[in-house]
């Protein structure tokens, strides 16, 4: 996974190409937060999506960067003042820290715009078939914005102040974080021609193992170390977000994240994938993560 994590990482240092006039103080905020580390989790899932059923690394490179950037833009305005006000990310100082409000807003825009860009070179250069692409642009317009990630954030935002039912905080936790996670593997798996069954396999792993991953952030963030983390824990409880552990206790949490994962792998593995093992590999060490 490495290997996978380290040419994101390069792909992602060439951000726009070299003849685009763009401000320098705009271009190193989004180079600041973009190359600050961090998991690399929803490129590798779309990589690694795509590998299992032996399409274009090289195609899908560019998706992979792509659901990188969008995942960073949300990570500077969930930073800012307005929403949940942290200092720290991933180790370092946020982005409005270093940069001020003003300019962290625009380079989050100018992420989640350039995102787009990334995913049509996908057909530009590498030949992916143009309704593939087509496709793959419609779910991460879904998924990112007000029936996906965006919606979740609101909810979550809502829930600062005051929610007392599961399914709310499913709800949140689904769109919040999972949605990504699911596109990151259809786009994967669109790439390298996936059939409905396969597609249909892969957003059920996704869902699951995405509500999984925030769950387990949720148990982190009460009883984590904070020096792995990169940033504060028991911000949930600070800022009164109601969490899984709060609803049915840490045992629970954990026997509730190793039944997802365990869902979300039989459902990878009945769809008859040329190599899922990467995948399950993946799976395994969200499952086990300390960080």
């Amino acid at each position: 996974m490495s290997l996978m994590s380290d040419q994101v990482t390069s792909h992602l240092a060439d951000l726009m190409p070299s003849e685009w006039l763009v401000p320098t103080s705009l271009s190193e905020s989004m180079n600041y937060s973009l190359m600050a580390g961090g998991k690399r989790l929803r490129p590798l899932l779309v990589l690694s999506a795509c590998e299992s059923l032996g399409g274009n690394q090289e195609a899908a490179l560019e998706a992979a960067c792509a659901v990188e950037m969008v995942h960073t833009y949300s990570l500077i305005h969930d930073d800012l003042p307005a929403m949940d006000n942290d200092d720290y990310r991933r180790g370092k100082l946020t982005n409005h820290k270093v940069y001020g409000e003003a300019t962290a807003i625009l380079a989050g825009d100018a992420l989640l715009t350039h995102a787009f860009y990334n995913i049509s070179q996908m057909h530009r250069k590498y030949g992916v078939n143009a309704e593939s692409v087509l496709s793959i642009i419609e779910e991460l317009s879904e998924m990112a914005g007000p029936r996906g990630m965006v919606g979740g954030q609101i909810a979550d935002m809502e829930g600062e102040q005051g929610l007392t039912d599961l399914a709310h905080l499913q709800y949140i936790h689904i769109h919040k974080t999972s949605d990504l996670i699911v596109f990151s593997l259809l786009a994967g798996g669109r790439i390298a021609g996936a059939n409905e069954y396969q597609l249909q396999a892969l957003r059920t792993f996704g869902l699951k193992i995405g509500l999984a991953f925030q769950i387990q952030d949720d148990i982190l963030d009460l009883i984590g170390d904070e020096n792995k983390l990169g940033k504060k824990t028991q911000s949930d409880v600070e800022q009164q977000k109601v969490t899984y552990p709060y609803f049915i206790g840490l045992d629970a949490s954990r026997t509730e994240v190793e039944k997802l994962t365990r869902e979300g792998k039989e459902a990878l593995l009945s769809a008859d994938l040329n190599d899922p093992s990467r995948l399950l590999e993946i799976a395994d060490y969200l499952l086990n993560r300390d960080h």
